[in-house]
């Protein structure tokens, strides 16, 4: 793992920032941007229209409003920044289609790590673990925030760092991380939960919250994708 104080290894710019005030613990958040595309389509049965795509800027005020709630409550004189970043994949012949998107985060005040997708084994979860592991063990961690599905990739280290002490936050569709709710070391957030994150509610029917009259549920995927 390298030394530097940015995201995954990179350098400069905003993580720069607040990594040089001094005391200063950090209130992390990391998306997966890749999973939580993935998860949010899956609840959808497809891309999801204007009116289901997460806000950051909701996203980015309700992580203001926690990391406040956290500093207000500390007592070794040491303050708390907030720092989110996503880390995302970039599909060879996408950049143009991605670049609004990534300079519309970056202009709220999230960092992106953006990565080629290169193979199948070209995903950012391990860039993301290392962005947690760094700030863990240099500016130190008033509480980590995860947005992805991902048990496999983050159970377990976000169990270990729960178990330093630091709250540790999982958000994510309810549908989905079944690992996080059951899971008492973490606090876990439906991420339609964080007010205003969706202009629009989701169009969520469950096998655990179906309407007295039934509901009729849709394929994910036409039955002709089975020829292919």
């Amino acid at each position: 793992m390298t030394d530097q104080t940015t995201p995954a290894g990179t350098t400069g710019g905003f993580a720069d920032t607040i990594a040089g005030q001094t005391g200063t613990r950090r209130m992390l958040l990391v998306w997966d941007a890749p999973n939580m595309d993935m998860g949010l389509g899956a609840l959808l049965g497809g891309r999801p229209t204007a009116a289901h795509r997460p806000r950051f800027d909701a996203l980015g005020r309700w992580l203001l409003q926690r990391t406040a709630d956290v500093s207000a409550l500390t007592e070794n004189g040491g303050g708390v920044e907030p720092e989110a970043t996503v880390f995302t994949n970039i599909a060879p012949g996408s950049a143009d289609v991605v670049r609004p998107w990534v300079d519309a985060l970056r202009n709220v005040g999230f960092a992106v790590f953006a990565k080629p997708k290169l193979s199948e084994d070209s995903d950012v979860d391990s860039d993301m673990l290392d962005h947690i592991e760094l700030r863990r063990h240099t500016v130190g961690l008033a509480g980590v925030i995860v947005a992805s599905a991902d048990g496999q990739a983050f159970r377990e280290p976000l169990l270990e760092v729960a178990g330093d002490g630091v709250p540790v936050t999982v958000i994510g569709f309810r549908e989905h991380a079944s690992w996080a709710l059951t899971t008492e070391e973490l606090e876990f957030i439906d991420l339609e939960d964080i007010p205003g994150v969706f202009r629009e509610p989701l169009p969520r029917i469950g096998l655990d919250s179906l309407p007295d009259e039934g509901a009729w549920l849709t394929p994910f995927r036409p039955l002709s994708a089975l020829l292919r």
